[in-house]
């Protein structure tokens, strides 16, 4: 499984390196149609001066680029790394103010999957592309991701050397000689919990995947979608429990939560937010992170 996920990482930086690198010549008077993660083709700048990011991912992976000189706005949840607050806040994302993005003159705004059609749509018709870069559902699209950020940043041999050194970290992180569900322990990850409903990740999300690949068993890994009864819950009654630091005391005092053997014996797992929920570079350190949970139980 290791070698399995290594050489997927290295699939996407070499194809993607490949398809990229024509523009890093280009001069910045120049676009080129590009075609992004829903299909839809935009005219953008080779390389752009003033860019918005309406995603924490697109975010957090430009700084990690070090591409942050070229962000003119950001959302309100764009909160990684701290720097990010120095950037202008345009305010939400479902709720996008377009006057306020409009107002950072931006020549090219990459959003994630949670602005509607009809505002890409919108702003396309203006003038000002705007472009999407999705989470995937496998681990390996966090390497597809970054290098099509830095493309699209105009830093496309930075994004081949961080995911170099992410592949490289991604084998020194994940544990050997675990193959068989029964040398797992078990966890559930909580998206949402209490009377609004029981939310978590399936098993068509990378979040399942850094669970295996730390050497966990995800036990939503049969379910699909992000609703997970809380009776199937109670019943696995998982060996870990990881969740959000800042709903994690809230989880603990709430019944029928508080009864689960991993709050009762400590084994409740805080993360910060971002590491797991976003497609980041921080992935690879809450597999780290996780890996060592997992082992010393």
């Amino acid at each position: 499984m290791k070698t399995k996920y290594l050489i997927l990482a290295l699939f996407f930086i070499g194809f993607f390196a490949a398809s990229c690198h024509h523009t890093t010549t280009a001069d910045k008077s120049q676009t080129y149609e590009y075609t992004d993660d829903y299909g839809t083709k935009v005219m953008v700048p080779a390389h752009p001066g003033r860019i918005v990011s309406l995603s924490p991912a697109v975010t957090e992976i430009m700084f990690a680029l070090g591409a942050d000189s070229l962000l003119v706005g950001r959302t309100e949840f764009c909160a990684y790394p701290p720097e990010a607050a120095a950037i202008e806040n345009i305010g939400g994302i479902s709720n996008l103010n377009i006057e306020k993005v409009l107002s950072c003159q931006p020549d090219l705004i990459i959003s994630g999957s949670m602005v509607p059609q009809k505002v890409v749509e919108q702003f396309n018709k203006m003038g000002v592309p705007l472009v999407c870069v999705i989470e995937k559902q496998k681990f390996a699209g966090l390497f597809e991701n970054i290098s099509k950020i830095g493309h699209l940043a105009g830093y496309g041999s930075q994004a081949d050397s961080l995911n170099k050194e992410l592949v490289i970290q991604l084998a020194e992180a994940q544990p050997v000689g675990i193959n068989a569900d029964i040398d797992r322990p078990s966890c559930y990850y909580v998206v949402g919990f209490g009377s609004g409903g029981n939310f978590t990740a399936g098993g068509n999300t990378f979040i399942n995947e850094i669970i295996q690949m730390a050497g966990g068993r995800n036990i939503a890994a049969d379910s699909e979608g992000w609703t997970f009864s809380v009776e199937a819950l109670m019943n696995t009654d998982p060996d870990f429990v990881l969740i959000r630091r800042e709903d994690s005391a809230r989880f603990c005092q709430t019944a029928p939560y508080s009864n689960l053997s991993a709050v009762k014996k400590g084994n409740l797992i805080s993360l910060e937010d971002g590491i797991l929920d976003l497609q980041v570079p921080r992935n690879i350190e809450v597999l780290k992170r996780l890996k060592t949970k997992f082992a010393n139980r």
